[in-house]
């Protein structure tokens, strides 16, 4: 099923999407919040967002501002801004009952929006969430990657060494792996889509932006965990066993603290879930989508 290029019109800015519009719509509609860095609605989604049309979901995965065919917007990238984009972008699409979906950098737009709106979303899936952790690794050496990412951000070397990195094919398929586990879903196509993101949009200048406002020298300024019992949605979290971005221990108990939470863990896979397993990912979400479409969930 080939998507659709559509614009959405906000108060803020008009933000370029992907849409996948089943033959016959009889399910939940769903948003899609891609990651951050080099990433985009296309990349991340363009497996799932078919695969949910064919389920009959009317899917819209947007680009963020700054990042895919989203030009930037004329605010600073901060956790609280981009949250409120979300509520914005319900608004803006028309959406009443919905499930939304979000991976990564998505993922923690995706539960602040829960928190922000309560009761907006009938359901919602989180892959490879962020917001989950209070600093960027755990343990002791967790302190020091904290310290030391905080003084290359600030210092530009980050950004020097990520620009440096995203015109190397062969630095970009080796940084791959630890996203990608599965060598068979590591295409050549997949690491020359990444480059070309990165070398013609503007996703990592204004990932960085982001990053400077959420890492500290000490800890991570955004970390939901301690408001997840307030989130009532039912959720589901897919993450990779060997997502070494984000403990597979942070998300378990995340899970135990939604009290509408399952987790389902996927065997193998790296941080970008749905790009490394899509066999498992993709029918998780359809059956989560499916229970949450029967349920007689109250609306607002």
């Amino acid at each position: 099923m080939d998507p659709r290029r559509t614009s959405i019109s906000l108060p803020h800015a008009t933000v370029s999407a992907v849409e996948w519009r089943p033959a016959s719509e009889s399910n939940l509609p769903v948003l899609l919040l891609h990651g951050g860095g080099a990433d985009s609605a296309e990349l991340s989604w363009s497996a799932v967002g078919p695969a949910l049309a064919e389920a009959g979901h009317r899917v819209i995965a947007p680009d963020h501002p700054g990042f895919g065919r989203s030009a930037r917007a004329g605010w600073p990238l901060t956790q609280e801004r981009l949250v409120r984009h979300v509520g914005e972008l319900v608004d803006g699409i028309g959406l009443d009952d919905y499930a939304v979906a979000g991976l990564s950098l998505g993922g923690g737009m995706t539960v602040g929006h829960l928190l922000d709106q309560p009761g907006r979303a009938r359901t919602a899936v989180l892959l490879g969430c962020y917001g989950l952790m209070p600093r960027l690794a755990d343990g002791i050496s967790g302190r020091i990657t904290q310290f030391g990412t905080f003084v290359l951000l600030r210092s530009g070397l980050l950004a020097a060494m990520t620009r440096s990195y995203a015109r190397n094919t062969s630095a970009m398929e080796r940084g791959l792996r630890d996203l990608v586990r599965n060598p068979k879903a590591r295409t050549p196509e997949l690491v020359e889509a990444v480059l070309a993101e990165a070398a013609t949009g503007t996703g990592l200048e204004t990932f960085g932006e982001w990053q400077r406002d959420q890492v500290l020298w000490n800890r991570l300024r955004t970390v939901y965990t301690a408001q997840l019992p307030a989130i009532t949605t039912p959720t589901l979290l897919l993450h990779g066993d060997r997502d070494s971005g984000v403990p597979l221990a942070r998300i378990r108990v995340a899970a135990e603290l939604l009290p509408e939470g399952s987790l389902v863990t996927v065997p193998g896979a790296g941080h970008w879930v749905q790009r490394d397993r899509p066999d498992l990912v993709i029918p998780a979400m359809l059956d989560h989508l499916g229970r949450s479409g029967d349920a007689q969930t109250p609306r607002p």
